[in-house]
């Protein structure tokens, strides 16, 4: 069993804040699954929240699943890797499914809070967390219903086993956090009331209208007209076929544009295969692991595609709008919310996706490019690390110490 590490002071709010007395603050363990070299928004949210929580003088530790064991300190904070199974049909995907080990390290850790990322496999973490009498958050990086759509189930059928599967988790954490009111309606929907917001943010300084280069964009439209980008994990339930269907009804239309794919799956094969049955030009770069890499992608493009209909927030999409382009992004998902009128949103049908990208191609360029930068600009990683922090109870600046521990 731990041992808490806390002591507890009110701040000004009249909300109870807490802070660690040894000198670090609170000791955070994030939990996270399905996090690979390759992952995309996860794995970026993962980092810059971990580094927001250094920033404010906490002890961020983040276990995940690998191939072999590690235990690294990191900018992000301590990365722990345990041994986890490969997840057949996800494309590399790994899980921590060795609960035992878990249980100890957990036990060793001594976490003051826990932080978990996957409602499934993890969800026995909470109860670990409530007998050990630790605070515990969950965070919502998708909806179980939408997933469950994604996958073939009948929409009535997916909501029921949705519900039953967030009344569980609700129940087994202390707080779940939703990135958006979107994600936040189906724990709603079964009464939760332990449900905070909280945003996630980008980098503006990376992600910037600037970097828009016509060389690179020339490279790319290989002498069409219209630069289309898709970035995004090639997996089923990102309906990545979507953008190439939509390049396909584009190009019957009149409007010569050309894909651009950065991402990889299980489904590359399958849509490289289309592409070239179709005589699409799509030319596909697989994962693009430098940052300044995709950014200069995410500003030489004039629209980006977001077609995942089960998107809770989209950091890709919104790295695209700091970028100054616009992005179509599918209507049952969480992403009009994020882009609001600095994009354009549509059914999840590749004429309604192309439509959409028509449209947005009408407004003149430094207008659109304009309302993209302007909307990216309310969401900062800064913002996103406060709401984080308060969904933890926990002060951003821990105050300092007397040599025998009793905190000022």
């Amino acid at each position: 069993m731990s041992v808490s590490r806390v002591d507890r002071v009110h701040s000004g709010g009249g909300a109870e804040a807490v802070y660690g007395c040894d000198g670090h603050g609170l000791r955070i363990v994030r939990l996270a699954n399905f996090v690979t070299p390759t992952s995309g928004g996860l794995r970026t949210a993962l980092d810059r929240l971990g580094r927001g929580y250094r920033a404010a003088g906490h002890e961020p530790v983040l276990v995940v699943p690998g191939d072999v064991a590690g235990d690294v300190h990191t900018e992000q904070g301590r990365v722990v890797t345990l041994p986890g199974p490969v997840l057949p049909g996800t494309g590399g995907y790994r899980v921590l499914a060795d609960r035992r080990r878990m249980r100890r390290l957990l036990d060793e850790l001594a976490p003051d809070r826990i932080e978990v990322s996957d409602r499934t496999t993890l969800r026995w973490t909470g109860e670990w967390a409530r007998r050990a009498r630790v605070p515990s958050a969950m965070v919502s990086h998708e909806t179980a219903d939408g997933v469950l759509r994604t996958w073939g189930v009948p929409t009535a059928v997916a909501a029921r086993a949705a519900d039953r599967l967030n009344r569980r988790t609700a129940w087994a954490f202390g707080r779940i956090v939703c990135t958006t009111e979107w994600a936040e309606r189906e724990f709603v929907r079964i009464g939760a009331r332990n449900v905070v917001r909280a945003p996630l943010g980008v980098d503006l300084d990376r992600c910037r209208p600037g970097r828009r280069n016509t060389v690179l964009r020339a490279r790319y439209t290989d002498g069409e007209r219209v630069l289309l980008l898709l970035c995004s994990r090639l997996s089923v339930e990102k309906r990545p076929g979507t953008a190439l269907e939509a390049l396909a009804e584009l190009r019957d239309s009149g409007i010569a544009a050309a894909l651009v794919v950065a991402g990889d799956g299980p489904l590359r094969g399958t849509l490289e295969r289309r592409a070239r049955e179709r005589r699409l030009p799509v030319r596909f770069l697989g994962h693009v692991a430098d940052p300044e890499a995709l950014a200069d992608l995410q500003a030489a493009a004039d629209v980006c595609l977001a077609p995942g209909p089960a998107e809770t927030f989209g950091l890709s999409a919104l790295e695209a709008l700091a970028c100054g382009t616009p992005v179509v992004v599918s209507d049952s998902s969480a992403l009009p919310e994020v882009v609001g009128t600095a994009g354009a949103s549509a059914v999840d049908t590749p004429s309604a996706f192309a439509s959409a990208v028509r449209g947005l191609l009408a407004v003149p360029e430094t207008t659109r490019r304009g309302a993209a930068r302007a909307r990216a600009e309310a969401f900062t990683w800064e913002r996103s690390v406060t709401a984080f922090l308060r969904a933890h109870d926990a002060v951003t600046r821990p105050a300092p110490c007397h040599p025998e521990g009793v905190c000022r």
